[in-house]
C-alpha cells in the first residue's frame, strides 16, 4: 500500500513538473535543396512527439524557390502549432517560409518581404516565375489569415495597393513603401505588426517563449544531421560539376582501356554520388535518370559496336546532357538557377575533355601502353608474310573487345574477333587477313 502511494506521488510530481516541449529549428543562410529534408524530418518527428510548438529561428536572404516551396508545404502540413521567429530578416524565399507559419514574431528592426525572383545580374525573372511566386505568397498568406494583397506586393512591383482590410478594419497603405506601383513591399517589424503580417515583436528567443506562455517548457534544439549536411554539400553547383567531371573521366578512361578497372570504379562512384544526392534533394526524377541511361547506352553502342561515329553517338551525348541539365535545375528553376546549371554542366564537360586529354597523354607514355601496343615497325610486319598466318593458332596478349593484340607464329599482330569477347591468354585461330588486321576466333 505504501509503495503504491509512493508511485502515485512520483507520477503526480512528474505530471506537475511537465511544462511542455518546444522545438527550436534554425532556418539560416541560403535556402538550398539540402534544407527541405531537414525540415521534413523535424515535422515528421513532431507528428510523433506532439510538442507544444515548433519555433523556426529565421535569418535568411532567400535562395531556391523550389526548396522554399517544399519547406512551406512541410510546415503547412504540421499538426502542431508553428511559429516563425524572424531574427533580423526573412527576405525572398524566407518570406514565403515565414508566411507558412501560424504565428510570426519579429525582433525590433527586422524585415520581411522583397520576394521577387531575380537572375545573377539582379534583373527581374520571367513572368512565368514571377506569377508562380506571387500566387504562392498570396495563397500562403490567405491560408494563414494574413493580408494576401501585401504578400503579392512583395513579389510583383507592378501592383498598386491603396488599402487592406484587417479584422474588419480598413488600413490605408500610403505610408508603406511598395504600396504604389514601381516598388516591392518590404516591411519592418512595426509596419508588419501594423498591417497584420506579424503577430508580435520580441527581442530574444526567451521572450518569444514567454509571449507564448511556454517560458518554462523544455527546448529541444534541432540541427541538420550528417546525411543532410552531405546532401547540401553534394548538391552545391561546384561539387556536382566536379562529380560529373570525375564520372565522365572514369567512363572515358574505362572505354579506352581493356577490362574493368580503377577508372570505371571511380567513375561509377562519382556518378552514383551525383545521382544519389539529386534523388534525395528531389532534383532528379526517374524519367531524367532513364533518359541519361538511354543516352549512355546509345554512346556505348556507338563506341563498341558501330564503326565510326554517327547518329547513335551524337544522340546519346545529347540525351545525357539533357538529363544532367534538368537534374541540376530542379522543378521551379529561376534564371539564376538556370545559369548556374548551365555553368556547372559546362564545367563538367570542359573538365572531362581536358582531363581525358591529359589522361590519354599519360597513358601513351605509360609502361602498359608500350608493352601492349606496337609503336614501331619492328614490332610487327605490315603486310609481308601476314597471309601465311591464316589457319595458324596464336595467343592473345590483351583482352579483345572485339579488337586487341595477339602473338601468332612469333609475330605481334592487331586482331579483331567476330564480335565475341576473348580474354587475355586465350588460344585463337586466324580466319583471314585484311591489310594489317587479322581476323580471329577463339578455339579450345
Amino acid at each position: 500500500m505504501r509503495s503504491a502511494l509512493i508511485l502515485s506521488a512520483l507520477a503526480a510530481s512528474l505530471l506537475v513538473g511537465s511544462d511542455g516541449v518546444v522545438y527550436r529549428v534554425p532556418i539560416q543562410g541560403t535556402i538550398d535543396l539540402g534544407l527541405p529534408p531537414f525540415i521534413e524530418r523535424v515535422v515528421e518527428q513532431a507528428a510523433t512527439d506532439q510538442p507544444d510548438a515548433i519555433v523556426f529561428d529565421i535569418d535568411t536572404f532567400g535562395g531556391r524557390i523550389d526548396g522554399a516551396t517544399r519547406i512551406k508545404d512541410a510546415i503547412m502540413s504540421a499538426d502542431v502549432p508553428t511559429v516563425a521567429f524572424i531574427n533580423r530578416r526573412a527576405i525572398s524565399a524566407g518570406a514565403l517560409i515565414s508566411l507558412s507559419c501560424e504565428k510570426i514574431i519579429m525582433t525590433k528592426g527586422a524585415t520581411i518581404g522583397a520576394a521577387t525572383a531575380v537572375d545573377l545580374e539582379g534583373k527581374k525573372a520571367s513572368e512565368k516565375v514571377i506569377s508562380f511566386m506571387r500566387e504562392e505568397m498570396s495563397a500562403t498568406a490567405e491560408a494563414r489569415g494574413r493580408p494576401h494583397r501585401i504578400a503579392a506586393g512583395m513579389v510583383d512591383e507592378e501592383l498598386e495597393i491603396e488599402y487592406i482590410i484587417v479584422q474588419g478594419d480598413t488600413i490605408l497603405l500610403k505610408d508603406i513603401d511598395g504600396s504604389r506601383a514601381g516598388k516591392l513591399i518590404t516591411l519592418t517589424s512595426e509596419k508588419a505588426l501594423y498591417t497584420g503580417m506579424a503577430d508580435d515583436i520580441q527581442d530574444s528567443f526567451g521572450e518569444v517563449l514567454e509571449s507564448l506562455d511556454l517560458d518554462s517548457a523544455k527546448v529541444v534544439a534541432f540541427r541538420p544531421n550528417w546525411s543532410e549536411k552531405l546532401v547540401r554539400f553534394l548538391t552545391d553547383p561546384v561539387v556536382s560539376s566536379l562529380l560529373m567531371t570525375i564520372g565522365f573521366l572514369g567512363l572515358i578512361f574505362e572505354v579506352k582501356s581493356p577490362g574493368f578497372g580503377v577508372g570505371g570504379i571511380i567513375g561509377l562512384i562519382a556518378l552514383s554520388l551525383f545521382f544519389g544526392a539529386s534523388f534525395l534533394a528531389e532534383l532528379a526524377t526517374v524519367t531524367e535518370v532513364l533518359i541519361f541511361l538511354g543516352g549512355l547506352t546509345l554512346l556505348l553502342v556507338e563506341v563498341l559496336a558501330i564503326p565510326g561515329f554517327g547518329v547513335a553517338g551524337f544522340s546519346g551525348i545529347m540525351l545525357m546532357l539533357w538529363g544532367l541539365f534538368h537534374m541540376l535545375v530542379g522543378e521551379y528553376p529561376t534564371p539564376e538557377q538556370m545559369e548556374r546549371a548551365f555553368l556547372g554542366l559546362n564545367i563538367g564537360i570542359v573538365g572531362a575533355i581536358l582531363g581525358g586529354i591529359l589522361l590519354l597523354r599519360a597513358f601513351i607514355h605509360s609502361k602498359f601502353f608500350k608493352r601492349n601496343v606496337p609503336i614501331t615497325s619492328e614490332d610487327y610486319s605490315v603486310s609481308v608474310g601476314m597471309d601465311a598466318l591464316v589457319g595458324r593458332i596464336g595467343t592473345t596478349l590483351t583482352e579483345c573487345m572485339p579488337t586487341g593484340k595477339a602473338e601468332v607464329k612469333g609475330k605481334r599482330v592487331n586482331v579483331i574477333t567476330e564480335g565475341e569477347h576473348i580474354p587475355k591468354g586465350a588460344r585463337v585461330k586466324v580466319l583471314a587477313v585484311e591489310g594489317n588486321t587479322v581476323h580471329v576466333k577463339r578455339v579450345t
